[in-house]
């Protein structure tokens, strides 16, 4: 079944504050086998000219698809089970650190058929908790056999 196109446009509230911590930040390096001492060690981060322990370019993506509220209504018409990732970038205002407190805003921006399968895009716009622009995220989603 086709997705609802009703979604594009729509967005979610905001995400509960997300606070980066430096065991996350370690932690998500690791995950992703970066072995960079900007990742793990404050000292290092700071001789690279950084206020602390910087995150790897895809951190957001461990909190900032806020969207997940969107993309589980049931009115949109995602089926989970044939759900695979599509594709993600990243556009940086500046790099996230250890301390900062982030929240997200995710808006549906394309939903279109390719073939018999579903694509749709979420841009989540990551914020501080004060409202300073810190990076956009870009996600594309593909649900296998959707449009029919």
């Amino acid at each position: 079944m086709a997705l609802n196109r009703d979604f594009v446009g729509r967005a979610s509230e905001p995400s509960a504050p997300y606070e980066v911590s430096r065991v996350k930040i370690r932690e998500f390096a690791a995950a992703i086998g970066d072995n960079s001492p900007i990742y793990r060690d404050r000292e290092a981060a700071q001789a690279a000219g950084h206020p602390d322990v910087v995150a790897p370019p895809t951190f957001p993506i461990v909190f900032s698809l806020a969207g997940g509220s969107l993309l589980a209504d049931p009115d949109l018409g995602l089926n989970f089970a044939m759900v695979v990732h599509g594709e993600q970038r990243f556009q940086y205002q500046r790099p996230i650190y250890a301390g900062d407190e982030l929240v997200s805003v995710s808006t549906v921006t394309d939903i279109r058929s390719v073939g018999r399968n579903e694509f749709i895009t979420v841009r989540s716009d990551v914020t501080t908790v004060g409202g300073e622009p810190v990076c956009t995220t870009y996600n594309t989603i593909v649900e296998r056999g959707g449009a029919g």
